[in-house]
């Protein structure tokens, strides 16, 4: 075997003169591995990227818009749900409540989402083609139809007329309420953000389960408590769903869930969860008194609004810092190396 023997300046040699060199002028990960007996000067760099830059180029998407458009968008999807149901079971206050949110919501999603792509036929050119493999192609063919159907059915219930097409309109928005709610969660898992694609299979239940929350805080606001029973139903059980999975994101997926930690990100997470659950528990404890069902309400549909901010923010932070793209890419190199399979990719 050949031994190696240190020389300074150099990098290390091996006994037949072979001199190596650490590679990338000190900036980086030595390319290539050592030869059997090589010795290392020095420890080996710890990668980030040339010169500190981001790896992947960060959204366009802009803040309040976006996260403003997630949470109108989920707490209308959930309330159409609510509307439908109220409606065949014969609850006139919830079933005209949860249409006017629904249409609302529905409407101020798509200004929002209109104002951050800057110009209003950039959302008529999506409606040009329709690509399955595309989350945002398949998205814009689920708010259409919604916001159209939502906001038809809110403007009749307004003007009391045609009520034949009030349930006609009620039943289709509610037909895409339940994707309206959860679709904004695969497009921003369907990026390569990766504080957004590494929990892929948890962001759908947390954006469903922050919008029933939401959905149900709004319409027991506005609906008298001996109607509001289904809205107090659902935003416990979103409530619930919403803080068992956050926790989820926010622990197991190793340094990318870091975001969802600190930071900016990390206040509006802990406030998000503090609304969440106070107002999950005050609904239980109040939420048939008039003054329970406001309080509660408000503060689940602020829950609802903190963690969509907070779910952006955190993709935003991991997508400008090269170390979260860096530090799983070479943590799933050296699983492979070892023969492992990471849990972390699709």
């Amino acid at each position: 075997m050949t031994e190696g023997v240190a020389t300074p300046g150099a990098g290390w040699r091996r006994a037949d003169g072979w001199v190596g060199k650490k590679k990338g002028g000190g900036k980086g990960r030595r390319s290539g591995r050592r030869a059997v007996g090589e010795v290392a000067m020095v420890d080996d760099a710890e990668f980030t990227s040339y010169y500190g830059r981001p790896i992947i180029k960060a959204p366009v998407w802009k803040s309040p818009d976006v996260p403003l458009y997630l949470f109108l968008g989920g707490a209308a999807g959930t309330s159409a749900i609510l509307g439908a149901m109220a409606d065949l079971s014969g609850r006139p206050a919830l079933t005209r409540a949860s249409r006017l949110v629904a249409g609302g919501g529905s409407i101020a999603s798509v200004v929002f989402l209109v104002h951050d792509l800057g110009r209003p036929e950039r959302f008529l050119h999506m409606l040009r083609v329709i690509k399955p493999t595309s989350a945002l192609s398949v998205g814009t063919y689920i708010l259409s139809p919604f916001s159209a159907a939502a906001g038809a059915t809110a403007a009749v219930e307004l003007l009391g007329w045609f009520p034949r097409l009030k349930r006609f309109g009620g039943l289709v928005s509610a037909l895409f309420g339940g994707p309206m709610a959860t679709y904004t969660a695969v497009l921003l898992a369907n990026t390569a953000v990766p504080s957004w694609r590494a929990p892929h299979e948890q962001l759908p239940f947390v954006f469903a389960g922050s919008a029933m929350a939401a959905g149900g805080g709004l319409t027991m606001i506005f609906t008298p408590v001996a109607e509001a029973g289904p809205s107090r139903k659902m935003a416990v059980a979103g409530a619930s769903i919403e803080l068992a999975v956050v926790h989820r994101v926010e622990h197991d997926h190793g340094i990318v869930s870091e975001p969802y930690h600190e930071g900016r990100a990390g206040q509006l997470m802990r406030a998000a969860k503090a609304c969440t659950a106070a107002g999950a528990g005050l609904t239980v404890v109040a939420g048939r008194t008039r003054l329970g069902a406001v309080a509660s309400g408000t503060l689940l549909a602020a829950g609802s609004l903190l963690t969509r901010f907070g779910v952006f923010d955190a993709g935003m932070v991991s997508a400008r810092d090269p170390k979260y793209t860096v530090i799983p890419q070479r943590e799933r190199m050296v699983a492979r190396e070892n023969g492992h399979v990471p849990t972390v990719t699709r």
